[in-house]
Formats: C-alpha cells, structure tokens, sequence
C-alpha cells in the first residue's frame, strides 16, 4: 500500500513568509527553507526580525487569510485523495495553518506549534520532533505503507530520501544543484503521471 507525504510552502501554497515580506516591505523575511537548509537558524532569524519590527501573530495570521492555494493545488489533492492516502507534513505551524487548510480541503496536516505571549508575540517555536518530516515517513513505514514524498526546499530532502519515492516540485536551482540524484517535477500534470503510474505498477512508469 502507498500513501503520499507532501510538503506544504512551495507546492501546494505559497511561500508564507515571503507574503508576509512582500505585505510588511520587510525584505529579510524572504528567506525560507529554500535558501537556507539550517531550520533553527532560519526560526531564530525571523524571531528576531518580528521582535524588531513588533509584529505579533495577529499580524502574521492576516496576512495568512490572504494566500490563496496555487493554481491547481486544490484539484491534485482533490485526484490524489480519491487514488490514495495524503498528509502534509509541513514546518509551519498549528497557529499558521487553519485558513491554508481550508482552502485546501482539509487534508491531514503534521506541523509544529508556536509560543506567544499575553501580548500577542511570537517568543517561541516548538518542534513537534526534530527531522519530523522523515520520522513521520519512518512512521508509515513501519505500518507496512510504502511513501511516495513531495517537496521543494533543503528541509524536506531527508524526508524525500527516506521514502520508496522521493520527488522534488519546482526546486530553486541551488536545490536541484545540490541533490541532483533527485527527480524534479514542474507541474501537477507531471506529478500525476509518476504517482499514477507507481500506483499502477512499474510496467506504467515508461
């Protein structure tokens, strides 16, 4: 049995802190998991940067309700659920996720939580449990599931590495650079095809 553990930012929603950049004009906020594969030093960083500028999770959150899925995102998951089983197995957080989720049709969703304050400021993150994306894998395998994993940035590759199948969407060319024994995918069409074709059999993969 198959079931398909994906990323969230960058290939079923937009980047969510590269939208709270491009609202706030804050440019250090744009960097993300796609530009730097050192997640805790990212976190501290964007911390740091919301302390600076005094922005709070209500801030956040409604720049959030804004983003809307990528053209596409919501009928793959709609075909992919209705083929096999999906979670979405994301660093973002419990706080984040609700309006994505929605927009989605919520399908099940592994993330973290964050730490906030009587104020309304985010003080803290708090890892659901650390390399959680390809424990989660691990964790299906153990109960006999073969993994087909979806992902685009330096977080998701040991989780892409652990599973039968692991595919990159639409990486940044220094991601692609550094793991090029990875397939790349650029579309949903493309996506379909090799998920239905393992599902099919290997004689479906040509």
């Amino acid at each position: 049995m198959y079931i398909v553990c994906s990323d969230l930012e960058g290939v079923f929603v937009p980047e969510v802190w590269v939208n709270v950049s491009k609202k706030t004009g804050i440019d250090e906020l744009k960097l993300t998991t796609r530009d730097i594969s050192d997640y805790d030093a990212l976190m501290k960083k964007r911390l740091s940067i919301l302390e600076q500028y005094h922005l709070n999770l209500h801030d956040i959150q409604h720049v959030i309700s804004s983003i809307e899925p990528l053209p596409g995102a919501r009928e793959f998951i709609n075909w992919l659920r209705s083929v096999t089983q999906l979670i979405v197995v994301s660093d973002t957080f419990v706080e984040f996720a609700d309006p994505l989720m929605e927009k989605l049709g919520r399908p099940t969703l592994f993330c973290h939580h964050l730490t906030v304050n009587r104020e309304g400021m985010i003080t803290d993150y708090n890892l659901r449990q650390k390399d959680g994306k390809r424990k989660v894998v691990e964790a299906m395998q153990s109960l006999n599931y073969k993994v087909i994993a979806i992902g685009d940035s330096y977080n998701d590759i040991s989780m892409l590495k652990q599973a039968e199948t692991g595919i990159l969407y639409r990486p940044p060319a220094n991601v692609t650079a550094d793991f090029p024994d990875l397939p790349v995918v650029n579309s949903y069409s493309e996506l379909k095809r090799i998920i239905s074709g393992i599902l099919s059999g290997p004689k479906n993969l040509q």
